[in-house]
């Protein structure tokens, strides 16, 4: 959670894919975020998640702390823009189809349950962001080699399953035995030969 305005603005620099971001709508608030484990989807966080990080947005509004009922906005941190125009802490959306919100009213005892586990860390932001950086692009990385030596392996099965389903192997000359091949006898001999070496 940022602190003020400019702990807001190193948050929003330096987020992560996997985090959500909440803020009081249209009034001054605290940015918090919740960071969700890789692959985690929104889907997958809780209501009651949710709306402790909602209570404290709101508990961490100077307009918003003191009103019954505010809208808590939220959005994944990939979803919010920023441009050079806009002042320190402020933010808009790329796509605000993917902002969602709720009406969040005061809830004294849940702040205070959270405000008790409340710790205070200043966490080298830039360094955290060029780390699951470094780890997206070796996981981009794997996934492409597997991409491609699934295809190879697509590749010589097909191969495979067309040798096995041609005769080309099997009518080659090399493998034929021709009439001629066998020595005439007056009776079945050399034929019945030919089948004991077959079998």
């Amino acid at each position: 959670m940022g602190a003020d305005k400019f702990e807001n603005e190193d948050l929003i620099k330096y987020g992560l894919p996997e985090d959500l971001w909440f803020h009081v709508d249209d009034m001054s608030s605290a940015h918090v975020y919740l960071r969700l484990k890789k692959n985690q989807k929104l889907e997958d966080v809780s209501s009651a998640t949710i709306m402790e990080c909602a209570q404290l947005v709101k508990a961490n509004s100077i307009e918003g702390c003191k009103m019954r009922e505010v809208k808590v906005v939220y959005t994944r941190w990939r979803n919010l823009k920023k441009t050079a125009a806009m002042e320190v802490g402020a933010i808009g959306y790329h796509d605000n189809s993917k902002v969602n919100s709720l009406w969040v009213v005061k809830d004294k005892e849940t702040v205070k349950r959270l405000d008790k586990t409340k710790e205070i860390r200043f966490p080298n932001l830039a360094e955290l962001q060029l780390e699951r950086a470094a780890e997206f692009q070796a996981e981009k990385k794997a996934e492409k080699r597997n991409a491609v030596m699934q295809e190879k392996q697509a590749a010589k099965d097909r191969i495979k399953t067309a040798q096995e389903k041609s005769y080309a192997d099997i009518m080659v000359s090399d493998n034929m035995k021709f009439n001629g091949d066998f020595e005439a006898t007056v009776d079945d001999t050399a034929a019945r030969n030919f089948e004991d070496d077959f079998m």
